[in-house]
């Protein structure tokens, strides 16, 4: 394949994964007291780029989170420690934030 096509791809295929794990706890900061963000909210934010907010979109290599067969324990495991290309958010989500977006997720399954 010609390297100027590929350049171009590569690129583009960079900021993407960027893109997927660059929200930050900021903006989770800057949300109203009296409405701190839900599991949809923070799923919205974080997780919605590649996934889709009904978990169905599968933006670089992303799973369909409507049909998954992963236990609650397994769901907050990957979304802790991150899987393949998607990024760990231990470090930007609290753990109280990370099982809502657990609960979201699992209710996305059909």
């Amino acid at each position: 394949m010609d390297m100027m096509r590929i350049i171009p791809f590569l690129w583009s295929a960079s900021l993407l994964v960027i893109a997927c794990g660059s929200a930050s706890t900021t903006e989770i900061a800057a949300a109203p007291v009296d409405k701190a963000p839900n599991g949809k909210d923070l799923f919205g934010m974080h997780c919605a780029l590649c996934h889709g907010r009904d978990g169905k979109l599968g933006m670089s290599g992303a799973k369909d989170l409507s049909v998954s067969a992963l236990s609650r324990e397994e769901m907050i495991a990957i979304i802790s420690n991150g899987k393949g290309s998607m990024m760990a958010y231990r470090n930007v989500l609290t753990s109280k934030q990370i099982e809502l977006v657990t609960e979201h997720v699992r209710s996305l399954h059909r």
